[in-house]
């Protein structure tokens, strides 16, 4: 358990802010009275949640930020402190999936996934960390169960995902002594838009309906749980009980497992 946070007046930099996750992220942040940097790739989006946000009483400002682009991850970090003077908070929220089986995925999903999920979130981190650390801030990472769990017609969706877990697990420890904190986020299904924009095997947007095990979370109650865990301080957090018990499974039963797993998701591998 780390330090006790208050977000008042703290500058937090969100990025695929105008997706549903970032919404409710952005929503509950501003109401805790944070500064917001929003950064989506699609701008006009972003810049029309900013000023829903400003009207509501929120300091924020919107800019497009495609995360795959180092150079404009750095750009992005530093108009965010040229305008607040400081950045305080990076929630590592953009993410892309897909959903198919591996033997019919091209290589370039993979890269793509990896390039959004994984690169993404090491850029934006990379160009914010000096600011992060100066102001002993916070990064919070938006994984999945997925980061600790297989699941079956998303290799490079859970790939992306357990890359993430090794490089902030142990940025974490490199950070230990500055008085940064790392949380990580695993949330389980979620009705947001990244399943209704997931990719084919073949690059395309897939029209294939999306399978799930238990009842999809709001984004509104992943946010929330994603502000308690970033006021008190935790590392990570494993948000339902299909979640925890998922953990536990895996852990303990990693056969057993793969098994029920299977036959709740049987429908991703049985398309042609």
């Amino acid at each position: 358990m780390g330090t006790k946070r208050d977000f008042k007046d703290r500058v937090v930099v969100i990025t695929g802010a105008a997706g549903g996750m970032g919404r409710a992220l952005s929503r509950r942040f501003g109401q805790a009275g944070a500064r917001l940097g929003l950064t989506d790739i699609d701008g006009h989006s972003v810049e029309a949640l900013s000023e829903e946000l400003t009207a509501e009483g929120t300091d924020c400002f919107g800019l497009g930020l495609d995360v795959t682009d180092e150079t404009a991850c750095h750009r992005a970090m530093a108009l965010v402190v040229k305008r607040f003077k400081h950045l305080d908070v990076l929630i590592n929220n953009a993410g892309i999936t897909h959903r198919s089986a591996f033997g019919r995925t091209g290589s370039e999903v993979y890269s793509r996934v990896m390039a959004v999920n994984y690169f993404g979130s090491l850029y934006c981190t990379q160009a914010a960390l000096n600011y992060i650390i100066e102001r002993r801030g916070l990064i919070i990472v938006i994984s999945s169960i997925a980061g600790f769990a297989p699941l079956l017609g998303r290799t490079g969706y859970v790939a992306s995902k357990h890359a993430l877990h090794g490089l902030f697990d142990s940025l974490r420890a490199e950070l230990r002594e500055t008085g940064v904190g790392v949380t990580i986020v695993c949330p389980g299904f979620t009705s947001t838009n990244i399943d209704k924009n997931a990719l084919d095997g073949d690059g395309s947007t897939t029209s294939h309906p999306q399978s799930t095990v238990g009842t999809p979370a709001s984004p509104e109650s992943v946010a929330e749980a994603v502000f308690r865990a970033a006021t008190q301080g935790k590392r990570l957090v494993v948000l339902s009980s299909v979640g925890r018990l998922t953990r536990l499974l895996t852990r303990l039963f990693p056969s057993f497992y793969e098994r029920i797993m299977a036959l709740a998701l049987r429908s991703e591998l049985d398309r042609k």
